[in-house]
């Protein structure tokens, strides 16, 4: 088996060390011996192609960094549309998040989105940060991170990432975080988000292992004492 993993615009969105949680699916694959390809895409690249990528990722920047890819992806609206309607696994951080959405309106200007997700957002007066907990029902362990976003978003019937037990989430008072849409997994956790959260991490590469082949049942366990130590720790320190 073989999974082709793509950093889009690595350049621009690496705003919170991204590439760490390339690594991450990486790594979990290959422990596995299962093959891993990770290719980048970046402002200088040509020739937009992800007809042989399993995972895509998008990661989080500024305001101007996130007008310059939205542009950019734009021209590829229809590939990354049928990618994720097809199946195929998507993650986006942050930033990555607010552009698979209709738009994102600023004080002053309003950057249209990829239009992938049935979401919107739209900046706040002040900005949300701080540690994260959430509950999710398709996993056991509890996802944490880090939030540090100014926009609110807006998910209407889209299914959540999960319930907020500490911290934001989308907005102050939306009780959820993110969202989870076929293969796609949309978060403002940023930052190590897959090393400290093995079972998402491994709920994603199932995802995209399966759509690519069928006949796959279930990845093998592997020693995460580390990795769940971590997620532990900061469970017991916000989550009273």
């Amino acid at each position: 088996m073989k999974i082709k993993i793509m950093h889009l615009y690595p350049d621009l969105l690496n705003l919170y060390g991204d590439r760490g949680n390339i690594e991450c699916l990486r790594r979990r694959l290959l422990w596995r011996g299962i093959d891993a390809e990770v290719v980048s895409y970046t402002c200088d690249d040509k020739g937009f192609d992800i007809s042989d990528v399993d995972i895509i990722f998008l990661g989080g920047g500024s305001d101007r960094e996130q007008k310059i890819v939205c542009s950019r992806l734009l021209e590829h609206k229809a590939e990354l549309s049928a990618f994720v309607e097809n199946g195929g696994s998507l993650v986006a951080v942050c930033g990555g998040y607010q552009l698979l959405g209709k738009y994102y309106k600023l004080e002053d200007e309003t950057i249209e989105g990829l239009d992938i997700l049935n979401i919107y957002t739209e900046q706040g007066k002040k900005r949300l940060i701080g540690n994260i907990v959430l509950e999710a029902d398709f996993i056991t362990q509890k996802i944490v991170g880090f939030e540090n976003h100014g926009g609110r978003t807006y998910i209407g019937s889209h299914k959540p990432l999960g319930r907020v037990v500490c911290g934001y989430g989308n907005a102050e008072d939306a009780g959820a975080e993110g969202v989870i849409y076929k293969n796609v997994v949309a978060t403002y956790l940023h930052g190590p988000l897959l090393p400290k959260n093995p079972q998402l991490c491994d709920y994603i590469l199932k995802n995209a292992i399966k759509h690519k082949y069928p006949e796959f049942t279930d990845l093998e366990p592997i020693d995460d004492l580390l990795e769940n130590t971590a997620n532990d720790y900061i469970v017991k320190r916000f989550v009273k």
